[in-house]
């Protein structure tokens, strides 16, 4: 009740019930939005992921531990695994607004 969820649990002795009324069109609209913008949260961590790791690279190439062509191949195959991910945050948002959606 504390939670400001708007929920009302009810106890009988045994058992605690919380019903949970149905979804507005209203509600499911607010959690998409949510939806998004833990989404583009995911993203933003997962492009300072790959910033990083660039990071590291460049500071390997400076203290030559490794050449400019191993930096060229890290940094191709780090912007490979973004694009990955980013591509699954994708795909999981999608799926999430239909299933909020659907009714």
């Amino acid at each position: 009740m504390m939670s400001d969820l708007g929920l009302n649990p009810s106890n009988n002795g045994e058992v605690i019930r919380i019903p949970m009324p149905m979804l507005t069109e209203e509600t499911r609209k607010e959690m998409v939005k949510q939806a998004r913008a833990d989404a583009e949260h995911g993203k933003v961590s997962v492009r300072n992921a790959r910033r990083d790791a660039n990071s590291t690279l460049k500071e390997l190439l400076k203290e030559k531990d490794i050449n400019e062509d191993e930096e060229r191949y890290g940094e191709e195959e780090i912007q490979k695994l973004t694009d990955r991910y980013i591509a699954e945050i994708e795909k999981q948002l999608k799926a999430k607004e239909e299933d909020l959606m659907a009714v």
